[in-house]
């Protein structure tokens, strides 16, 4: 019979932190001391407040979890119907953070909630270097808001394709509208044909990612990689918010670690193996290197070319509308 010290050790398991975060069923219920005292003093697990506390720290785990892989990942969905672009830092839609990204273009272009049915998983970019994510996310969203409040006039311009797109099929009808509309040609479209130009993101989107990737590619060439900060000196008031800001982050970081810790335990108990979090999946490691999985690869050809540096690859397809990890082909084996 074995002896105690050579038995086996328990299976560790090792569960993605984005994917974590965006399935319910783990965050929903973290880990509470039900004898902790919240407001005051200590609730009844069925009460509203110990509810409300359940909520926030639901919230808090979240943070948590998204803050393993902060920056190292860039989401994008569009839109079934009108085909606005966003991007998300996690793999779930944020409501606040989407409405955000709605540009103002007239009467009902901007949604009052977030429906997430409606939007599609487009593609994601993973990175090597935090950095270089965060980065990149600043400009496609400058990018896309830019392009949005001040676009270039022959893209709000009338021309012959624009009419051929939205000519009637049926030749009486067309005629009629050749008739009407031929004269529009070199003029500024009308507000609702502006408006439904201008939030049709999906081509520019893959031009603006594979734009943004050239500009951090010469800038590696650089070196700004190797530099210790990328922000220029600061005044005397500035370095002291800063210093601040170190601190509570150092405070934040051991936070968020306490939490994934608990969550790890309670998980580790349910599943009867020792279970961990943190980052999964086949993501580039050396800091320059990027890949993107893409929903269908032909988008990529929206874009003229790519840094060499690039890799790309198939997202998974998932039911909901929860951006999944890579896809894996598998062979099937030739029986000799």
């Amino acid at each position: 019979m074995a002896s105690a010290s050579t038995a086996s050790k328990p299976i560790q398991k090792i569960l993605d932190s984005t994917r974590v975060a965006s399935l319910k069923k783990f965050v929903r219920h973290p880990p509470i001391d039900p004898k902790a005292p919240i407001q005051g003093k200590i609730r009844e697990t069925s009460s509203n407040a110990f509810k409300e506390h359940l909520k926030r720290e639901s919230v808090r785990l979240q943070k948590a979890l998204n803050s393993i892989t902060h920056g190292k990942h860039i989401f994008v969905y569009h839109n079934a119907q009108t085909k606005q672009v966003v991007y998300s830092l996690t793999r779930y839609l944020e409501e606040n953070n989407v409405l955000r990204q709605m540009v103002y273009h007239g009467k009902k272009t901007v949604p009052a909630k977030l429906r997430r049915d409606m939007w599609i998983p487009y593609y994601s970019v993973h990175f090597g270097d935090a950095r270089l994510g965060l980065r990149a996310y600043q400009l496609l969203r400058e990018f896309s808001l830019r392009r949005q409040l001040s676009p270039p006039p022959e893209m709000i311009t009338v021309t012959e394709e624009f009419l051929a797109s939205r000519r009637p099929k049926d030749p009486s009808e067309a005629e009629e509208f050749d008739r009407m509309n031929k004269k529009r040609i070199g003029h500024p479209m009308e507000k609702k044909e502006r408006a439904r130009v201008l939030m049709d993101q999906k081509a520019t989107s893959v031009a603006d990612i594979a734009a943004v990737l050239e500009i951090q590619e010469k800038e590696i060439a650089d070196g700004i990689l190797e530099k210790e900060t990328w922000r220029q000196k600061y005044w005397r008031s500035q370095r002291r918010r800063q210093r601040e800001a170190i601190v509570q982050e150092a405070e934040r970081s051991e936070e968020y670690k306490a939490r994934i810790e608990a969550l790890e335990k309670q998980l580790s108990e349910r599943e009867g193996v020792e279970v961990k979090i943190g980052e999964v999946g086949d993501y580039p490691e050396t800091p320059g290197d990027v890949k993107i999985l893409w929903r269908d690869v032909h988008d990529a050809n929206y874009a003229a070319s790519w840094p060499a540096k690039v890799q790309h690859g198939e997202l998974e397809l998932k039911r909901d509308n929860i951006i999944g990890g890579e896809r894996v082909h598998v062979v099937p084996a030739v029986e000799a």
